[in-house]
């Protein structure tokens, strides 16, 4: 029986195909139209998720869509009414994309999918999140916890799976919403909503959190419960375009950060802030779930807010849960697995089973398309790009004595990951041991901001001999302590140093992954189900003694994550990264043709 789950024109669009309960493909659309965040209907998911499963739209059974249009649109109009006439700019900006599309999902599904006969349903948003989040996990049963900007109306949810079924029993409703007050502070600090949220959590470290009180005693009020209200005088997302107002301002006393202007110690603080703030809202959340549970050991999550791998890090530490499982896809993109499986589970009323082994049903998140090596083979030889060609046991000597050299590798292999995350089959890859290798990849390669941290890939079996991580960490989804051990003493002199002078100060010994607060973002990697990134880590191990690298996402800012092996051939011509691998082909730059002229604009205007 096929199950297929779709997600569209909020935020980032996704597709994803259920068999009989087994997750067979997922994926994002922007992958494929090369659009960041791209929100349309996705053909292009939906076309790759029927190939890999070997089916036609007339072999579907049922089609979901991830949460409730109808219900959604009552909430926008009734939020309009009650605040009319201010809210008429906003209503004209946002009406005709829901008089266009929005509202019309089932006939735009219908019209997509040629020869589909079966049922259109609809699932809550929250409901999506809350199955994305529990079935694919390890657990039989648990506690969940979502978080977002907002769905229909609700903006948070806790709720409890056992076994096949789930439940939803407390929301916390717009216009409160934590990820909303999050997104505002990201708009206030002068970078983009929806995409520039992990800038000011990387941003964070590096200020003090002087305004924690402010925001408490003016802009929040945070109960003990994780409860909350926002105090809307300082907002603007319910009358018109912008996310804060000018009350907000002079709350700080400086009006919003103008885009790409310089950072200053001031916006520091105030990332640091809001982060520390978002933490204790997602703790005293953590905390009530536990307690309505029941005391259950075990806490899933989803939503936007769950992409926070910092306030994940201290939920797992300082929370009363034994183990934390985080949905890799938890955004949107992850509503469209979380309505199939719903639909699976909780409309089909379809047994579930939990591994024996503990492990999750997500495949290591690698859910998207695949290239043989001689469908890349065919792609350089099209583009006369000069490679040679490694057999399967010397592929990861050959780039662990590159990456050993201080060379920057482009790592493509097996099938692409579902989520933000590369999580080492869309990767580039480097030293985490030398000390410019940070600056050297944010600035040459990803083309973004120096403050922002690199995340490290560790053996698995050699984490905890690295980070002070509790359990694994297989989608990069939990920040934690580098090792005492491996450490470096600071001086009063590099304790002293503000802002980003704090980047000059090597920490650890792996300082390309060790964040200004001594923290990282960790992906455990073991062999089951990314052997070649395994023996690649372990092979550099063997060279170094560092079970480490750092892995960032194989694209440059304002691009998505590469996809195809022509989209990495593009990627690694247009940027200073020194050897490509796709596949069992390397490609070295020095080697490579000069670029065309339409590459080397192309190459300039990403600098």
């Amino acid at each position: 029986m096929n199950v297929l789950g779709i997600s569209c024109y909020y935020h980032d669009a996704a597709a994803c195909l259920v068999r009989d309960g087994q997750i067979v493909a997922a994926a994002s659309e922007e992958r494929f139209t090369r659009k960041k965040h791209d929100s349309s209907f996705p053909y292009h998911a939906i076309d790759f998720a029927l190939r890999q499963g070997g089916i036609g739209p007339g072999d579907l059974d049922i089609v979901g869509f991830y949460d409730k249009p109808v219900l959604k649109f009552t909430r926008i109009l009734e939020t309009f009414v009650s605040v009319a006439p201010r809210g008429l700019r906003a209503w004209l900006h946002f009406g005709p994309s829901w008089i266009r599309d929005k509202l019309w999902v089932g006939d735009h599904v219908r019209r997509n999918l040629p020869g589909f006969e079966g049922d259109v349903l609809f699932a809550e948003h929250h409901e999506s999140h809350a199955a994305s989040a529990f079935y694919p996990s390890p657990f039989e049963r648990a506690a969940i916890l979502t978080l977002d900007g907002v769905g229909e109306w609700a903006t948070s949810s806790f709720g409890v799976g056992d076994g096949k079924d789930l439940s939803i029993t407390k929301q916390i409703r717009f216009p409160h919403s934590l990820g909303l007050l999050y997104s505002a502070i990201t708009y206030y600090l002068g970078f983009r909503v929806n995409s520039g949220e992990y800038k000011v959590m990387g941003l964070a470290p590096y200020g003090e959190p002087k305004y924690v009180d402010l925001i408490l005693d003016n802009v929040i009020d945070l109960r003990a419960d994780g409860s909350f209200r926002l105090n809307l005088d300082y907002f603007g997302y319910l009358t018109g375009l912008r996310m804060t107002n000018s009350k907000l301002d002079a709350l700080f006393g400086r009006p919003r950060r103008e885009p790409e202007s310089a950072l200053e110690t001031f916006h520091m603080d105030v990332a640091r802030s809001i982060q520390e703030v978002t933490e204790e809202a997602m703790l005293r959340m953590a905390r009530f779930a536990h307690r309505e549970s029941g005391g259950l050991p075990n806490l899933c999550m989803a939503g936007g807010v769950a992409l926070n791998c910092v306030g994940n890090g201290r939920v797992l530490r300082e929370g009363p849960f034994e183990r934390v499982w985080v949905q890799p896809a938890a955004g949107d993109a992850g509503g469209a697995l979380g309505v199939a499986l719903s639909l699976w589970h909780r409309f089909l009323g379809k047994e579930r089973t939990v591994a024996a082994d503990g492990s999750d049903a997500m495949a290591g998140s690698y859910l998207g398309p695949g290239y043989a090596d001689a469908e890349i083979a065919r792609v350089l030889g099209d583009a006369d790009a000069p490679y040679e060609t490694l057999a399967t046991d010397d592929l990861g000597g050959r780039v662990a004595d590159l990456l050993a050299d201080g060379k920057i590798v482009g790592w493509f292999q097996g099938r692409m990951e579902y989520g933000p995350r590369a999580l080492g089959a869309r990767s580039i890859l480097g030293d985490p041991r030398s000390a410019d290798m940070q600056s050297r990849m944010n600035l040459k390669i990803k083309y973004r901001e120096s403050f922002r941290p690199f995340a490290p890939s560790v053996l698995a079996e050699r984490a905890e001999e690295w980070f002070e991580l509790r359990g694994e960490s297989p989608y990069m989804l939990l920040v934690d302590q580098v090792a005492a051990d491996k450490r470096i003493e600071t001086t009063e002199a590099d304790e002293a140093r503000e802002g980003l002078d704090r980047l000059q100060v090597r920490r650890s010994e792996i300082p390309a992954v060790t964040h200004v607060d001594g923290s990282a973002r960790v992906q455990t990697v073991g062999a089951r189900h990314n052997p070649a990134f395994h023996a690649l880590l372990a092979a550099f191990e063997e060279r170094t003694g560092c079970p480490v690298l750092i892995n960032t996402s194989f694209n440059v800012r304002g691009e998505p994550i590469v996809c195809t092996p022509a989209d990495a051939l593009a990627c690694f011509r247009r940027t200073g990264m020194d050897v490509l691998v796709l596949g069992c082909h390397v490609l070295v730059k020095s080697e490579q043709p000069a670029l065309r002229e339409d590459e080397r604009q192309g190459a300039l205007a990403l600098d």
